[in-house]
């Protein structure tokens, strides 16, 4: 038989709200529970690591209206990390474009709901990447303005030295560039850091500008071309 904390575990990627209600009415205690198993969850498209508490899933799957009852029993924005370091904010930052779990709209709210809440808009994992980093790596361009919008640094590095915007012209991770999903959605976050400010001659830990890293024709056009680049 499940515990309580699996059973909120279950519900919540089953999005039965009327079930986390329930279960926290019981025992308000399990929003500040932590995981100590890992493992990969289709329904959100999402790894869930020891440590990580309800909010991380519910994070992860977009959940905004079950987040919104798991901070109402007590549930921290920033609670403590799990092995790679990772907070809730960082799982609502990632996305998977061809999964039917993504939904943009309710990424965006559920970002918004852990920034209200105080999460931290520049955390680092263990990799170092904030929320925006890996908004950027899995090619997100809604989050990726939102993240802007609220005020996130586009110029920290992570671990191997990239900006945000340094991997916005690479094609790293999940998120590539192959798809056309993907690459309409790349435009969108080029665009987005050159209409906020953020120059191309932005450089990395190597000294090597976000103009530098561009191999594509087209993605060399977007910067080279851009007004506030000249």
């Amino acid at each position: 038989m499940p515990s309580p904390f699996q059973s909120l575990f279950t519900a919540i990627l089953d999005d039965d709200r009327a079930k986390v209600k329930a279960l926290l009415k019981t025992d308000p205690g399990l929003a500040r529970r932590e995981a100590t198993e890992e493992r990969y969850e289709s329904k959100i498209a999402h790894w869930l690591y020891a440590g990580d508490t309800a909010l991380h899933v519910a994070a992860a799957g977009y959940r905004v209206e079950i987040a919104r009852m798991l901070l109402a029993a007590g549930a921290d924005s920033t609670p403590a990390k799990n092995r790679r370091w990772s907070q809730p904010l960082h799982y609502a930052s990632d996305g998977c474009l061809d999964s039917p779990s993504w939904n943009a709209g309710r990424q965006v709210a559920m970002i918004r709901l852990l920034l209200k809440a105080g999460a931290n808009i520049d955390a680092q994992d263990k990799n170092e990447a904030t929320p925006l980093h890996r908004a950027v790596r899995t090619r997100c361009a809604a989050a990726v303005k939102c993240f802007l919008d609220a005020g996130a640094d586009p110029t920290i590095r992570n671990k191997p030295g990239s900006t945000p915007f340094h991997l916005a012209v690479q094609n790293t991770g999940r998120g590539g560039s192959g798809a056309e999903q993907a690459r309409t959605a790349q435009r969108e976050i080029l665009q987005a850091f050159l209409e906020r400010g953020v120059r191309p001659t932005l450089k990395d830990a190597r000294g090597k500008s976000v103009l530098e890293w561009a191999r594509s024709h087209w993605i060399h056009q977007i910067l080279a071309g851009n007004a506030v680049f000249r």
